[in-house]
């Protein structure tokens, strides 16, 4: 086994729907990161209790899968979070699924990626866009437990979509973020928060992609902000379809992609 992996022990496991569900494991002591960044987690599905109590199942499944994970967990945290969906015949999340308390899993402790907060040299920060779908919400919760966000921005617009009222995932956090990190440092950022349900209607939520929402300028006005080149930094995390979407939209309304540390738009593509 490689130097750089660790074995974590899972802590906690929350149930959001039948398709998507978070955890929490040990966390290594030496371990550190970066809000924003992935890790990549491995699971051995003999090793899991579930398949342990399944014999004949156990020969085929003694292997180690990896797959890349966005933390969710401020870099402060004592333990890791994760936020998974379930893809039915996927080989890791089909397996993932099945997490019990007390099982292990694999950690590479190194960490990668470059969604974070420290790319961008110009615009100097202002406002901050965190456009998510789906579980591309974990990084941006692992940056909004940060205290140097709240610190740097004057406004912070998370927007959120999913599907259903019951995906939108770890609304209750959202809801304290401004109280809990917000009020913990001068003159923080102001927190708005739009959620986003594409195929019902809920009270309080948009309905609409959130490609269509920028270029119609509804999420602008909702956000009471506007998407100016000088100013503003926009990240996108969540489904490689929106991601794409969403970017061109942007570029359309005249933000740039950050490159070399300067520009508006920076977006994530492990998928």
């Amino acid at each position: 086994m490689s130097d750089n992996i660790q074995t974590v022990t899972v802590l906690s496991k929350t149930t959001w729907t039948p398709n998507l569900f978070s955890f929490t494991v040990s966390r290594p002591d030496s371990f550190k990161f970066t809000a924003g960044q992935f890790v990549r987690l491995g699971v051995n599905p003999s090793r899991l209790k579930y398949y342990q109590q399944q014999d004949e199942a156990l020969a085929a499944l003694d292997e180690d899968i990896f797959r890349a994970y966005s933390i969710v967990s401020s870099p402060f945290d004592e333990v890791l979070e994760f936020f998974s969906i379930v893809i039915p015949d996927g080989a890791f999340t089909s397996q993932l699924q099945h997490l019990e308390v007390g099982d292990e899993l694999l950690l590479n402790t190194m960490p990668f990626g470059f969604l974070t907060l420290a790319r961008y040299q110009k615009p100097l920060p202002k406002d901050l866009w965190l456009l998510a779908t789906g579980t591309g919400l974990a990084p941006f919760l692992s940056m909004l437990q940060d205290l140097k966000t709240w610190e740097d921005y004057e406004h912070i617009v998370l927007a959120y979509s999913a599907r259903s009222v019951e995906e939108l995932a770890y609304i209750e956090l959202i809801e304290r973020l401004q109280a809990d990190f917000g009020s913990l440092v001068d003159n923080p950022a102001k927190l708005i928060f739009i959620p986003i349900v594409t195929r019902e209607s809920v009270d309080g939520a948009l309905t609409e992609r959130l490609p269509k929402l920028l270029l119609d300028g509804t999420l602008q006005e909702r956000a009471g902000i506007a998407l100016d080149v000088d100013s503003t930094h926009v990240m996108l995390c969540g489904n490689p379809e929106m991601v794409e979407d969403t970017k061109e939209a942007l570029k359309t309304l005249g933000l740039v992609m950050n490159r070399r540390g300067e520009g508006n738009i920076a977006v994530e593509n492990y998928w």
